[in-house]
């Protein structure tokens, strides 16, 4: 990268003070090195010239090589207009000017060759061109001008302000004369030659001025798989740097707890899913570096097994273990079951939340220091400073996007040593997007439903079908099943999905009258102490029909809930309707999900209804979701700037991300430090985007 690619924007010729500003407000440009990687939006191909004759009336952007024979003003007052009759050998049209005629009108020559671009139109038997781009042929043969021509970003002040596309093609030609267009390389001869990419000098040049269709792609191929390259050699290089600094504790057996619980306690047959992530799992936490791995695995997949069992390891080995969740209800969940799981195996096991009485919890902190307290489940009360371990040695945190960094860190430094970490997350990320995001965490996949599990069966009805829909109801309440119904919650208008809720509770009410049926409620308005009252009714099946706003969302379970019916799922995200269905089919019966809507769908919503019904694999929901929302949609807001991209997308480019993925790995495996001869350039590269943060851009 030479040094003049630094050099400010304000020092190339044509751009002057005021240009400069406007450019680092509106685009972000502040350097050369800016300036060249603002790259097109599209192109428009001004390959081939038409002939007047040749015209179609399809509004399309054309070129035509002809002569002005005459000039003349046409209209009063508002209504005046500048008209020239163009012609060439075959036919005439006339160019039209709506606006600063006097010095348009100046500028123009008769009967001398020009090259006129814009769109046409057909107005009283003849075609018009508005507004053309014009230039004397012999300029337009001299200029460094490629037949496609880019169209960059842009935004309203830029051309308010007369830096129009024109402007900017202007600029950047001068750039390319400056540099002479030479720009040091920045992969090494090995990719270039392996993956036949063109060099960096070419490819910039042809995504800027692309001499044809096939450059132009050769071209931001390249450039696509250097940006995705150099961002995960950072990512691999972080967790590498990670390994090799942080040290863990190496759990050196596999003890008598973890056989036991395997031998004679697992209440099901492991799926080989499950057997692969445990041995993944077991390979990390025997090694000498702090495990620091990605557990994705659907809803019902089995984690919470998974999880025991690797808790089970550290307790062999001589250290305690902590399950940290998002929420009490999803914290007491953990406990029940795992308290169940580890019944015959002589574990001290506790739970710590808010709600947690100050004699118990005092118990708990004695306990925990003194090393009899072998497993804690608990909320963000783990966090407090008064919660000390003797001896951390595995803390795993469940649906991690709820928690901040900081607060991970904070468990971390509940130990001399920082205990190894496993993350869970039952929200499915599309590998693309998690390779992006979590690129230094190792991530493990369970990615196969515990047998006996049956598929949910998922249905798209409108109001219209709401008879037929009841009258199903109380044939699965008649079976003794138990029903949940879903309104949405959309914060703008509380006040309209609290009627929302009241009607439809009120409807159902009706339908469903006392004294056969039961009804419970729980919405964002009423106490946290009434909310548990409905749900223990509902969990303890002494009512039949939960009808809720989506605070159901995570961890409630009951098995004996065989159908979720989601009201106006049109105004659901896809990852949600995924969530909610997943709150039911956890019993041996079949399951149903029933998306209810009103007749008028947007396409998206068609796409996200259709995806639900067809499938139930969260993965393939998650790449649909990614695709109709984007990176930054579907991390949340808080990791919108996850992945400042200039030129790759990770949606459209993900066999480009995977390759890089692939060759960053391997370069790495061989050449750690990056100091073999052929890798200097990558380590140089590496260094000098490190230095001018261009690659933390990426990175939130």
């Amino acid at each position: 990268m030479n040094t003049t690619l630094q050099t400010p924007i304000d020092y190339l010729k044509g751009v002057g003070p005021n240009r400069a500003d406007l450019l680092r407000k509106e685009l972000g440009i502040h350097t050369y090195q800016d300036l060249i990687n603002l790259f097109p939006n599209r192109y428009i191909d001004r390959t081939h010239y038409y002939k007047i004759s040749q015209l179609q009336r399809n509004n399309a952007d054309v070129q035509i090589i002809g002569t002005i024979v005459k000039l003349e003003e046409v209209g009063e007052g508002r209504s005046k207009r500048l008209v020239a009759t163009f012609k060439d050998d075959s036919s005439a049209m006339e160019l039209v000017w709506f606006r600063g005629h006097k010095w348009i009108r100046e500028g123009l020559k008769l009967n001398k060759p020009y090259v006129i671009f814009g769109r046409t139109n057909w107005f009283n038997g003849k075609f018009n061109m508005p507004h053309p781009e014009m230039e004397f042929i012999e300029n337009h043969q001299k200029n460094l001008q490629s037949a496609m021509q880019p169209v960059y970003p842009s935004t309203e002040k830029l051309t308010n302000k007369g830096v129009t596309n024109r402007v900017i093609i202007k600029i950047m030609q001068q750039l390319f004369l400056e540099t002479k267009g030479r720009f040091t390389e920045t992969l090494s001869h090995n990719l270039l030659d392996e993956l036949k990419l063109l060099g960096k000098s070419e490819a910039l040049f042809n995504v800027h001025f692309p001499k044809n269709q096939e450059l132009l792609a050769r071209a931001q191929y390249r450039l696509k798989f250097e940006e995705f390259f150099y961002i995960q050699l950072q990512f691999i290089i972080k967790n590498l740097i990670h390994k090799s600094k942080i040290k863990g504790f190496p759990f050196t057996q596999v003890g008598t707890l973890f056989n036991t619980f395997y031998k004679e306690h697992l209440p099901f047959e492991l799926t080989n899913a499950q057997k692969r992530v445990i041995k993944e799992i077991r390979a990390d936490l025997g090694s000498n570096a702090q495990m620091n791995r990605l557990l994705q695995g659907d809803v019902g997949s089995g984690k919470t097994i998974v999880a025991l069992m690797s808790m089970l390891m550290a307790l062999d080995n001589g250290f305690q273990a902590c399950l940290m969740a998002p929420t009490e209800i999803l914290s007491v969940q953990h406990f029940n079951g795992l308290y169940e799981l580890c019944k015959q195996l002589n574990i001290n096991i506790s739970l710590l939340t808010g709600s947690t009485k100050t004699s118990e919890r005092n118990k708990i902190h004695e306990s925990l220091e003194n090393g009899e307290l072998n497993i804690l489940i608990g909320t963000h009360a783990l966090l407090e400073s008064k919660v000390k371990f003797k001896n951390l040695g595995l803390a795993i945190i469940d649906e991690q996007h709820r928690f901040g960094v900081a607060q991970r860190s904070k468990l971390w430094h509940k130990n001399s040593s920082p205990p190894h970490v496993l993350v869970m997350t039952a929200t499915p990320i599309p590998r693309t997007l998690a390779m992006s995001i979590y690129g230094d965490l190792d991530i493990s996949v369970i990615d196969e439903l515990p047998p006996g599990r049956k598929a949910i069966k998922t249905v798209h009805r409108y109001d219209k079908n709401r008879l037929n829909v009841f009258k199903f109801l109380r044939d699965e309440i008649s079976k003794g099943r138990q029903i949940y119904i879903v309104y949405p919650l959309i914060q703008e208008s509380a006040a309209m999905d609290y009627k929302d809720l009241m009607d439809g509770y009120e409807s159902i009410v009706r339908d469903f009258p006392l004294p056969d049926y039961q009804i419970s409620i729980v919405h964002g308005k009423m106490k946290p102490a009434d909310k548990d009252y409905e749900m223990q009714r509902f969990i303890k099946g002494e009512t039949q029909i939960m009808v809720a706003t989506t605070v159901i969302e995570v961890g409630v379970n009951v098995p004996n809930a065989s159908v979720m019916i989601i009201e106006s799922a049109e105004r659901f995200g896809l990852s949600q309707l995924h969530q909610l269905r997943g709150r039911v089919g956890r019993g041996a019966e079949q399951s149903y999900c029933i998306l209810m809507t009103s007749h008028k769908l947007s396409d998206d919503s068609k796409t996200r209804l259709q995806t639900m019904v067809r499938t139930n694999d969260g993965f393939e929901i998650a790449e649909v979701d990614l695709k109709l929302r984007g990176p930054g949609d579907l991390m949340g807001t808080q990791q919108s700037g996850v992945l400042n991209l200039k030129i790759a997308d990770i949606i459209k480019d993900k066999d480009i991300l995977q390759l890089a993925r692939f060759y960053a790995k391997k370069i790495l495996n061989n050449d750690p430090a990056l100091i073999q001869n052929e890798n200097k350039v990558l380590l140089e590269t590496y260094k000098q985007l490190s230095k001018y943060k261009n690659i933390w851009n990426y990175i939130s």
